[in-house]
């Protein structure tokens, strides 16, 4: 069976259950559609998953490597000094287990919603301070200098300001500024030869977590409720599927033929289903 299909998990993996994980994504999918988030964690049907971003992670897996480079070391990263960033690479015990998105991360058990919150993070630096940077890499492939401004990153700002709600919820001193480490694939080569070369870009972002706290009582109210959420206004996802269950519905009441008898749902799951947008 597939990952993404699940209306039959162990009871201890659904919400509520003891090992039920409230992912950085998965509170961005309820910020994206909250009908969504509920037919993923409630009814157990996750939206399809995109391809893998093979050369995104490569990036990412190389980034890392150069940073723990200097983090051995105690040492600034070329980077930080030619932005003037006064810090090192953190180093920590738990770092690989910050890093670790699918099977770890950084965790908080939220004790006013029981929600059991968690995040991935790419990397950690400090001040001589002792004050936290939370860091993101992100690549990509585009004309002109990177930026912040276009409104599908808001994601990026929200993943930011969860990664740092999370460190200041353990305890840690965190800087209310993070970083962006943007690799640009440069497209105004010659020729490939082999070998891609990028421009390395660090953008600042002033993060504000003071959304998180009432946006995890929303979805606490969202899980508990039996009523389904209405979808986000521009969701591709809930569009698509109350489409393909109209015509699915109609499909059925409709002869494909004189000599055909027409076809009827008798399974109630599927009734519902085909109900349900």
């Amino acid at each position: 069976m597939s990952d993404y299909y699940k209306p039959h998990r162990n009871p201890d993996w659904n919400y509520g259950g003891g090992k039920w994980k409230l992912s950085r994504s998965k509170i961005d999918l309820f910020m994206e559609c909250p009908r969504c988030f509920y037919v993923d964690n409630k009814l157990g049907v996750a939206r399809p998953p995109g391809f893998p971003f093979s050369l995104n992670s490569a990036v990412d897996t190389l980034l890392k490597k150069e940073f723990d480079a200097h983090r051995a070391k105690g040492t600034a990263h070329p980077l930080m000094k030619e932005y003037g960033i006064d810090a090192v690479p953190f180093s920590h015990p738990k770092l690989n287990e910050w890093r670790d998105s699918l099977r770890a991360g950084i965790s908080f058990p939220h004790p006013k919603t029981g929600l059991f919150v968690r995040g991935g993070v790419d990397d950690v630096w400090v001040t001589p301070e002792g004050e936290l940077i939370v860091v993101d890499y992100k690549a990509t492939s585009k004309e002109g200098q990177v930026n912040l401004d276009a409104e599908w990153q808001d994601g990026y700002k929200r993943q930011m300001e969860v990664y740092q709600w999370l460190f200041r919820q353990n305890g840690f001193k965190v800087s209310p500024v993070g970083y962006f480490v943007y690799v640009n694939g440069k497209t105004d080569r010659e020729a490939f030869d082999a070998k891609l070369e990028f421009d390395v870009s660090v953008l600042p972002y002033k993060g504000k977590d003071d959304w998180i706290e009432p946006v995890l009582h929303d979805i606490k109210k969202c899980l508990e409720s039996a009523e389904l959420p209405l979808p986000a206004e521009k969701c591709d996802y809930c569009t698509y599927r109350k489409a393909a269950a109209q015509v699915s519905v109609q499909g059925l009441k409709t002869k494909k033929s004189e000599n055909e008898k027409p076809q009827t749902i008798t399974n109630p799951k599927d009734i519902a289903t085909a109900q349900l947008f």
